[in-house]
């Protein structure tokens, strides 16, 4: 949890965005990319689903960003690692890693709970009910492989005996830069439901020990109404770490958070209203389209972004609900960059 004066920004690249919007294809999005890190931005994120969202694939996407840019941080918001084998996710990971120069964040997700992604689980012969089970052996076992270079991991899903990514004849084991990228969990508990009962702190705090047992940083997002929510899984989560001699304040907090920039208030509603409908068809009916995040002006949008910073947000990866995608993160950068960051602001480029 970083100290005030430290907050960092990114911007979602929204991987999905060239298949539904005309005229946006690869090369803009690439463009975007080399773009919003001239603009200032600390970092850069792109998404994941197999075909129940379609988009782009994450890992060979930010391999083709990292030779594109030279400071930005990399990363997914978030890649669902339940279904993917773990050793091939560690071996293409850290590939990324080092085409990158060590700039990436390995932001990972169980698969949330709509219909789409159980048809998923369900096409690749998986248990969609035991995901956060695989999801944690998974992590278990890219950290051994990311830190040590190999694995022994015996648990009910993978069995590994001194798994490395090394024959005899190399120099070492094929490993990251950084040794381990940092693990940003995903965890999103209100997102299943939002009462304030036992069950729901039982829920939260697993999903702390969680973070705490495998992550450098906890990245959450869908509830940009309840700032108070944010306050209270932070206090979960200091609560765990003191009960398990951790400290809470090692880590990194970040929000992905959708918005849209706009003159009025109402071509702001209308904007996001259509391109989230396109972006998410299913969660778009579920949810209130308000805990997506901020809409309307840049002094609306500014305010939200001073509440959830000091609620305890350290990093914001924005993700702009509009089809132009490089007004908003034009727009962003001169209008609310600026009054976040005050004179240091970088929104000239």
């Amino acid at each position: 949890m970083a100290s005030e004066g430290t907050v960092e920004f990114g911007v979602n690249l929204n991987n999905r965005e060239p298949l539904i919007a005309p005229d946006y294809g690869m090369s803009q999005l690439l463009d975007l990319a080399q773009h919003s890190e001239e603009l200032g931005f600390e970092s850069l994120w792109v998404g994941d689903s197999l075909f129940s969202k379609p988009r782009y694939e994450p890992i060979s996407l930010l391999s083709a960003i990292s030779q594109r840019t030279t400071r930005a941080k990399l990363g997914t918001a978030c890649i669902v690692t339940s279904p993917r084998n773990p050793l091939y996710l560690a071996l293409e990971w850290a590939t990324l890693d080092i085409l990158s120069g060590g700039r990436t964040i390995f932001g990972p997700c169980a698969g949330n709970p709509e219909k789409g992604v159980r048809r998923e689980f369900e096409a690749l012969g998986l248990d969609f009910e035991r995901r956060f089970g695989i999801f944690e052996e998974g992590l278990d076992i890219l950290r051994q492989l990311w830190i040590e270079g190999s694995v022994t991991h015996h648990g009910e899903v993978y069995d590994y005996d001194g798994i490395a990514f090394y024959s005899g004849t190399e120099m070492g084991p094929l490993m990251p830069i950084q040794r381990p990228p940092p693990f940003w969990i995903v965890s999103n508990p209100r997102l299943v439901t939002d009462a304030h009962d036992e069950q729901m702190v039982r829920t939260m705090r697993r999903a702390c020990r969680r973070i705490l047992r495998y992550g450098e940083g906890w990245m959450t997002c869908c509830r940009a109404q309840h700032p108070e929510e944010l306050e209270e899984q932070l206090g979960y989560l200091r609560d765990v770490a003191a009960e398990a001699g951790d400290d809470a304040e090692r880590l990194v907090i970040s929000y992905q958070v959708t918005l849209n920039i706009g003159d009025s208030q109402r071509q702001a509603d209308a904007a996001f209203s259509q391109y989230i409908t396109q972006y998410y068809p299913e969660l778009s009916k579920a949810m209130d389209l308000a805990d997506w995040g901020p809409v309307g002006t840049p002094e609306r949008i500014v305010e939200w972004f001073r509440t959830f910073e000091a609620a305890g947000v350290d990093h914001f990866i924005c993700r702009f609900g509009s089809l132009d995608q490089f007004g908003q993160v034009e727009r962003f950068a001169r209008e609310v960059l600026p009054a976040l960051r005050g004179a240091t602001a970088k929104a000239g480029g």
